[in-house]
């Protein structure tokens, strides 16, 4: 699961918040991730003798539920590291997750931050261009704790070095897993019904889309094949993204992959994606997305998931915390879920794309006066996040440390998750063998614990037993690694000039081609124009430039 992310798509948020993940804008961070089977003690975070003072700015999730009497200007989360390691939080303001992204960009324009936020990296680079967020360069090396230090670099130090400009640390990066894979999601119960076999094959898959649009097992309106959203190119919209999809076809949504010469190409201007945009042309020819899915958004369009009139879906490992929503009704699971790979076009296996963990970074204002007081934040956070005492459960808590679904993680203002886990490993076979003895890590526990509580009768954790029992989406993780089936963006320097100034156009342009041709708008044949007109628009000047940055690196 990613993190932090918290993401500003209200489906993800959920599912990570119902998952324990910490939230990324959204992406897929894990929450209590840790690995460390022994605590480590913290040093260097500061105490109650040399209080100091730092604000930030804050998304208003609509699952943190505050305790009676606290808010975002007074609860126990903040109350804890005021405590703990003397360091007073403030919000110089907070606003509704849905509206957050966009807040940040005019404080950024208003030069109005506070001491430190979380920004994308176009922003890091623009701020820092702008001479208005330190270096962290040595504030890190001097404040931030060994385990703080290997916790950032799990991965080699990949993560660290996207932070970096001109030799510089601007930032902290927002980690998460980045092997955070996609699966296919399909209604168990509807195959047994129809006598229709598991997808092997992207060929089964459209089969099978078919059968369920032209059947109709859930009895609804109308069937369709799979669900899509107005957005369905990017990760954050969950169960209504085509990301996975593409990957089947052997397309990839905005990476940077080898050329085969030495080089770097960008996925969205290669054939396959014009043969995976026809695919889904015919798709649409054929009824199997829903014609009104452009002007759906995410949450809208899996309403169709819930009431039963598709019963198929790409999505992340956290993905049965959403389909929740739909598979349990009074206390009744009415929704049988399987969990499989995603299936390939042909005799090549799918290779499911992923980033580098990290897409936003928390930066820290020139004018900020205490940036160690940051710094102190992520120390703590790193601590109570992987190996906390009883007392440190408030941080995920709240003032009652048992779990009650409020969701009191969120509160924490710094959050990283860490960079691997073998959950794939350990929490199906633990569950299956109902063996408690091999998990390793407080995720692993909390996991275990909810699983547990699925196999004992209590229903509203079975999206838990979907993620992490035995066939569940974790299952599948340690072959897609063993085998390599993944492919990692090659590219994790800083936003190179071009693409900070033309990347979002080129986005735009993109989605607006792509969903044409989806809808049968257009011909297929656009993908060439569009191809055309994406170099011209900075495309091959940002090709330049990112090649220019692989080169260095050899």
């Amino acid at each position: 699961m990613k993190s932090k992310k918290a993401l500003a798509i209200v489906s993800l948020t959920l599912a990570l918040a119902m998952s324990g993940c910490s939230s990324k804008t959204s992406s897929e961070t894990n929450h209590s991730s840790g690995n460390a089977k022994e605590p480590i003690e913290a040093t260097g975070t500061g105490n109650g003798n040399d209080m100091i003072e730092v604000s930030t700015v804050s998304p208003s999730d609509p699952y943190l539920k505050f305790d009676e009497g606290e808010s975002f200007d007074k609860n126990s989360v903040y109350d804890a590291y005021e405590k703990d390691i003397g360091v007073k939080i403030t919000n110089k303001w907070v606003a509704d997750i849905s509206q957050f992204k966009e807040r940040v960009k005019i404080a950024i324009a208003s030069n109005d931050l506070p001491d430190f936020l979380p920004v994308n990296a176009t922003q890091l680079k623009e701020l820092t261009e702008a001479d208005m967020i330190m270096d962290l360069t040595e504030i890190y090396d001097q404040y931030a704790t060994e385990e703080t230090k290997k916790f950032l670099t799990m991965d080699g130090g990949m993560q660290m070095k996207t932070a970096m400009i001109d030799g510089k640390m601007m930032g902290i990066p927002s980690s998460y897993n980045p092997f955070n894979y996609q699966f296919l999601f399909v209604r168990m119960d509807w195959l047994k019904e129809l006598g229709l076999p598991e997808p092997k094959t992207m060929d089964d898959f459209l089969k099978i889309a078919e059968a369920f649009k032209a059947k109709n097992p859930g009895g609804t309106k109308e069937a369709f094949g799979i669900a899509v959203s107005k957005s369905p190119f990017s990760i954050e919209t969950g169960v209504t993204g085509l990301r996975a999809f593409l990957n089947g076809y052997h397309a990839y949504e905005n990476i940077w992959m080898e050329d085969g010469n030495g080089g770097l190409m960008n996925s969205d201007i290669q054939p396959e994606m014009k043969k995976a945009l026809a695919a889904l042309q015919d798709m649409f020819k054929k009824g199997l997305i829903d014609p009104e899915f452009s002007v759906k958004d995410t949450e809208k369009a899996a309403e169709l998931i819930y009431d039963g009139s598709i019963g198929m879906v790409f999505g992340a490992s956290w993905t049965p915390a959403q389909l929740a929503k739909g598979a349990v009704k009074d206390g009744k699971v009415v929704q049988e879920w399987g969990v499989f790979p995603i299936p390939s076009i042909d005799n090549k296996p799918t290779l499911n794309q992923i980033g580098l963990g990290v897409d936003e970074y928390y930066v820290i204002s020139k004018q900020a006066k205490h940036p160690e007081g940051v710094i102190r934040l992520l120390n703590q956070w790193i601590v109570v996040d992987n190996h906390p005492t009883e007392e440190q459960k408030v941080y995920t808590y709240g003032k009652d440390p048992v779990e009650k679904g409020n969701n009191y993680w969120l509160l924490n203002p710094l959050r990283v998750g860490k960079q691997s886990d073998n959950n794939g490993e350990i929490l199906p076979k633990a569950i299956e063998n109902k063996d408690e003895s091999i998990l390793e890590t407080v995720d692993q526990k909390t996991r275990y614990a909810r699983a547990m509580q699925y196999v004992e009768g209590d229903t509203s954790m079975w999206w838990e037993y979907i993620i992490s029992g035995p066939n569940g989406a974790f299952s599948h993780i340690p072959e897609i690694q063993k085998n390599k089936q993944y492919l990692q963006n090659k590219f994790y320097g800083a936003p190179t000039p071009t693409m900070a100034d033309r990347q979002e156009i080129l986005t735009k342009k993109r989605d607006e081609i792509f969903i044409k041709i989806i809808m049968n708008q257009v011909s297929v044949d656009e993908f060439d124009k569009f191809v055309a007109e994406w170099k011209k628009l900075g495309g091959d000047e940002i090709t330049k430039e990112v090649n220019e940055w692989y080169k260095s690196l050899k």
